[in-house]
């Protein structure tokens, strides 16, 4: 796999003890057991970052390990192959993972895994908490159970941008000066784009009528960030009055209309200044592209919601 999902400046242990490891896991990552084979003094390696609330970890036991929990409680592990493979079993099944393979291990999931002595993993591990987190965010329907991924095993082509976005966050983990709210940020993203590129219990159709029309204006703002919108336009479409427009607005984004078409283009802003595939000449182009006139308000704008300036933003992607 070509994207690089951490490096040597994340390594905690270096040619150590898989139970050294194996303790740290446990510690930060997961709660498991690790069973050893009887022979040999295998060699452990594993790099490790916390980010935002997400934990990033590399690992490899240099041995043919068997590793089980009888669940990871209230966390969900997204497991990449990147080296070697991997015996799963579960749900009376079991499937041996391959390089570019990503498995996803729900909170009651019971875990059994077998990694073969060339084994190498990247796992991330995701707080319950961020998913309900995401969902109110989106405006989806959490589950009262709590959020369970369906299918539990992917091939990493199949998830359109989602390896790119796992080299990202690495990268952002391992800046020399880390903004925690970029990283919060990316966080939501992630998990975003997790719940909407696999199979999820999550209802993404909203509460109820008011709900329901909150979304088809926020489509509506979506769709002509780059033109000027005003609060009588949208309370036309929205077939309703100013006054009950600025009560949805504030139930549903906690905002009113304008500053909540503010905040959606800073957002697209901050989108296209992170996105390295986005043609981007210089800051000044993009804030003009969404009407933002006045650089010096924008750029104070920006900062206040994304925690640095739009130079620094567009600076990093390089």
């Amino acid at each position: 796999m070509q994207a690089q999902l951490l490096s040597q400046r994340s390594r905690v242990f270096e040619q150590a003890d898989p139970y050294a490891v194996s303790g740290y896991v446990n510690q930060h990552v997961g709660n498991h057991c690790l069973l050893m084979p009887r022979a040999g003094r295998p060699l452990a390696s594993l790099d490790h970052r916390k980010f935002a609330s997400l934990d990033l970890c590399r690992i490899s036991y240099g041995a043919s390990v068997r590793v089980t929990s009888g669940a990871l409680e209230s966390v969900y592990h997204l497991q990449v192959l990147l080296r070697g493979h991997c015996l799963w079993r579960g749900h009376g099944d079991e499937h041996y993972f391959e390089p570019g393979e990503l498995l996803l291990i729900n909170p009651d999931d019971p875990v059994d895994l077998t990694y073969s002595d060339d084994c190498e993993k990247f796992i991330l591990k995701v707080p319950s908490r961020l998913l309900e987190s995401v969902c109110d965010e989106q405006r989806w329907r959490y589950p009262g159970q709590g959020v369970r991924f369906l299918q539990n095993r992917y091939q990493l082509n199949q998830l359109e941008g989602f390896v790119s976005l796992l080299a990202m966050i690495c990268q952002e983990a391992e800046a020399a000066e880390p903004i925690p709210k970029v990283h919060e940020h990316y966080a939501q993203i992630i998990v975003s784009k997790m719940l909407g590129l696999m199979q999820t219990n999550v209802s993404r159709s909203s509460h109820g009528a008011p709900a329901a029309k909150f979304e088809v204006i926020a489509d509506y703002i979506a769709r002509h960030l780059k033109q000027d919108i005003d609060s009588e336009e949208l309370a036309r479409q929205a077939r309703m009055s100013l006054r009950s427009l600025y009560a949805l607005f504030e139930r549903h984004a906690g905002a009113s209309p304008l500053h909540y078409i503010r905040r959606k283009r800073l957002e697209r802003v901050y989108a296209c200044l992170s996105d390295p595939t986005c043609n981007v000449r210089n800051v000044t182009e993009v804030a003009m592209d969404y009407g933002f006139l006045h650089l010096g308000r924008f750029s104070d704008s920006y900062r206040k919601q994304f925690g640095e300036l739009p130079s620094d933003t567009l600076k990093r992607r390089h």
